[in-house]
């Protein structure tokens, strides 16, 4: 056994909570089970599932930055706060596009997609006295399904393209799972409570050009693209109920390496850096893990923990 340690100079990263001013109190997030995530951020905003009553919501803040200045939004919200509330279902996503900070995209369990416009004034004279909140409103309303809608996916390159979990294309046995965009877009892999991994061509749509047996188990399945690599990385179940973490190639969807993680029953949302670092919040989890990736092998570096447990 080699008595070297690899290099690596994220060995020694770490993970710390933010200070008080650089985040939120009294943030009401969704009670859905469905499976999502919970939060999303552009450069300037960020979004969250809100439990609201009357039909479905998600709030919209300025981001807090440690790098930028304060924000003028105080840092335990008020009990009201304005919404973007047209939704008539619970909100099960949201997604900021890459071309504009201000512009985001929500679906839900309603079946319909909208598209939400960020004025910077809204946030003028929050909570300062004699302040209303006034509601966000949609500028495009799209009846997408007659089926609750998970996910939600801005196109990485063409500005005014956006994907969602309708099944228009062809073949998925069960519900969509997670649906993800190559950094192109030209491809999209998506994976399925049928346990098939199938990936498409996206302007052509219809039928799959590639197909492959993704994780036994029928419980939730996440897929990404590993950057602009040939690879695919997904989390999903073992047939005995593991939570597992695999490596595909995508040019012809071969299995390159699965890693049984442990046997927690919660859901494992994966997020790629392009520092090359694939980092995993499980679902009712108290930490983050993070792997360096190297010659298609993952290498853990450390993990976050916390005594609160991840939601999503």
């Amino acid at each position: 056994m080699s008595r070297f340690v690899r290099p690596s100079k994220y060995r020694h990263v770490f993970g710390q909570p933010a200070k008080k001013e650089h985040g939120f109190e009294n943030v009401k997030v969704s009670n859905s089970a469905w499976d999502t995530n919970l939060i999303s951020a552009s450069g300037k905003y960020i979004s969250i599932n809100w439990n609201a009553s009357g039909g479905g919501a998600f709030a919209i803040l300025p981001a807090p930055s440690p790098f930028g200045p304060a924000s003028t939004i105080p840092y335990k919200l008020p009990d009201i706060i304005p919404l973007a509330r047209s939704h008539t279902a619970p909100v099960l996503d949201t997604d900021w596009s890459p071309h504009n900070d201000e512009t985001v995209a929500s679906a839900g369990e309603d079946g319909k997609v909208m598209i939400w416009k960020v004025d910077a004034g809204a946030f003028e004279d929050w909570g300062q006295e004699g302040w209303e909140p006034r509601d966000f409103d949609p500028v495009l309303r799209i009846d997408a399904s007659p089926r609750k809608i998970g996910q939600v996916l801005w196109h990485p390159t063409a500005q005014h393209v956006l994907a969602s979990t309708k099944s228009v294309l062809s073949g998925h046995g069960d519900a969509i799972q997670s649906i993800a965009f190559n950094t192109t877009g030209q491809l999209l892999v998506t994976t399925s409570r049928d346990r098939k991994i199938r990936i498409f061509d996206a302007r052509a749509g219809g039928e799959a050009v590639r197909i492959t047996e993704g994780h036994g188990g029928i419980k939730g399945a996440r897929a990404l693209w590993m950057g602009d690599r040939d690879r695919i990385a997904t989390t999903g179940f073992s047939k005995m109920s593991d939570r597992q973490l695999s490596i595909w190639e995508a040019s012809s969807l071969t299995n390159i390496k699965t890693t049984t993680i442990d046997q927690s029953s919660g859901v494992m949302m994966p997020f790629w850096s392009d520092n090359n670092i694939l980092f995993l919040a499980g679902k009712g989890d108290g930490n983050i893990r993070y792997y360096e990736y190297e010659a298609d092998n993952l290498y853990a570096l450390a993990e976050h923990k916390s005594s609160e447990p991840n939601a999503g």
